[in-house]
């Protein structure tokens, strides 16, 4: 009975083979169900507790991206009657969809773990934006996890057709379903996705409906909705924290606050994947060390002459490389710092026991 509490958030074979590891050293598993500003709840098969990171795994930790996010499995020390369960350690992950985080810090953000869909949500108003949808799924195909795209509340744009029909033009192979929550429209076709086992993150802006879809998921109103604002078509912040949430179907959906913005962390595959027929175009150039400026047969500048390939699509590209090789370069000095800080404290514990050995004999 307490392994099938495990059993309905995604637990199997593969991760029972994967935790023998932490199990022979007398650690049980669980998985993060909520986080809110680094705060963790977990379930186990004594049911959900707070949690908190051992002292060790923090100090081991190299990165903010090395500690426990929705969706990880992770080893806990044998719970007690009371108190938090302590997170010894991360079970390697299947996926990870990280950004980079918000402002001018160098350090990426796991934004959820062990996912196999990304629902990448647009609504059919002013939050249609071809060029953010390039983000997502520039860092969905990064994470291993399996994109698809959401447009909701197709019941406020009049010509739908047209939106997925352009997407469809710039996104190969990605599915695009156009919804309603107000009419049902698509619904039925987004269900398909919920298998049992599977766990599926919602992504997008504030207000694009990620909540009024788990709702229709789950069959009833469990999460609190917002309409978007009325001034501008807005959408308002109504999830605080991301959490990972069962449907009576047997798959899990992950729930997350809207993204005001989403920058680019490492994305090399996802990148290649993403803008695949310009990479595509890019290797038919007779010079490999090609710019896709002025140099002599170029393939790219040919598509573009010719029309195959969009100006404003290749233009989008070519931001989102600078974009990738500035925070390389950022990532390279954030390394080197943090490696001289790993070390000086180090050195200093060493240092301390070293003086303590000393007094005490």
């Amino acid at each position: 009975m307490q392994a099938e509490i495990l059993r309905t958030y995604g637990w199997n074979v593969d991760w029972g083979s994967r935790f023998m590891p932490f199990e022979r050293e007398g650690l049980e598993p669980g998985r993060i169900i909520e986080e809110n500003r680094q705060s963790f709840q977990v379930l186990s098969v004594y049911g959900e507790r707070y949690a908190e990171v051992s002292g060790r795994f923090r100090f081991n930790a190299r990165a903010r991206q090395s500690l426990p996010a929705v969706g990880d499995w992770v080893a806990l020390r044998p719970l007690l009657a009371e108190g938090p369960a302590i997170i010894e350690a991360i079970l390697p992950r299947k996926t990870q969809f990280v950004r980079k985080v918000a402002g001018r810090q160098t350090e990426g953000q796991v934004v959820a773990a062990n996912v196999d869909w990304v629902f990448i949500m647009m609504s059919l108003n002013r939050d249609f934006s071809l060029r953010r949808l390039e983000r997502y799924l520039v860092l969905t195909w990064e994470s291993g996890a399996s994109p698809v795209i959401i447009l909701s509340k197709s019941d406020l744009c009049q010509d739908k057709e047209a939106a997925a029909a352009t997407i469809n033009r710039e996104v190969l192979g990605v599915p695009v379903h156009a919804i309603s929550a107000l009419t049902g429209e698509g619904l039925e076709e987004v269900q398909v996705y919920l298998d049992p086992g599977k766990t599926i993150v919602l992504l997008g802006s504030s207000g694009v409906g990620k909540s009024t879809l788990v709702n229709e998921f789950l069959g009833k109103p469990s999460l609190r909705t917002q309409p978007i604002r009325s001034d501008d078509d807005r959408g308002r912040h109504t999830t605080t924290t991301r959490q990972l949430i069962p449907l009576p179907c047997g798959s899990l959906v992950l729930d997350s606050p809207g993204m005001r913005e989403l920058q680019l962390w490492e994305a090399d595959e996802g990148m290649q994947t993403a803008f695949e027929e310009i990479e595509t175009y890019a290797r038919q150039c007779r010079f490999r060390d090609c710019r896709h400026r002025q140099e002599p047969g170029c393939a790219v500048r040919e598509a573009l002459a010719t029309g195959t390939l969009k100006e404003s699509r290749f233009e989008s590209y070519e931001k989102l490389q600078r974009e990738l090789s500035y925070l390389n370069l950022r990532q390279k000095g954030q390394a080197q710092r943090l490696e001289k800080q790993r070390w000086k404290k180090v050195s200093r514990l060493a240092k301390d026991r070293g003086l303590a050995k000393r007094e005490g004999g």
